[in-house]
């Protein structure tokens, strides 16, 4: 699991030839906190068929305006420099890993 920068976000999401998943969080969300161990297990488990990010709004906040995201945590699912998918507020790794089957079946 990366932590991202904005250079990091648009190199990955858009020059990666497997689907990303991008966790848009912050720091002090306790909720966003929770979800790290669940993001961490699927980057373990999936290395080399989905990268697994997080970008936090304190560090990049301009990005966070231009990706459209209003609540947190939301996770996006990239792939080619497109938009796939997206869960806000995910409450499990279960749940992520059902919004990642359903979005893109052979991913997992």
């Amino acid at each position: 699991m990366n932590y991202m920068d904005r250079t990091l976000f648009h190199r990955v999401t858009k020059e990666s030839e497997m689907p990303v998943l991008v966790a848009f969080c912050a720091s002090d969300c306790g909720y966003c906190r929770r979800i790290t161990p669940a993001l961490k297990r699927l980057a373990d488990r999936c290395r080399g068929k989905l990268g697994v990010g997080v970008l936090d709004i304190s560090m990049e906040p301009e990005l966070f305006r231009e990706e459209r995201i209003e609540a947190l945590p939301t996770l996006v699912l990239y792939r080619g420099g497109g938009v796939m998918g997206s869960i806000v507020g995910p409450d499990s790794g279960d749940v992520i890993e059902e919004f990642l089957q359903e979005t893109l079946s052979s991913v997992i």
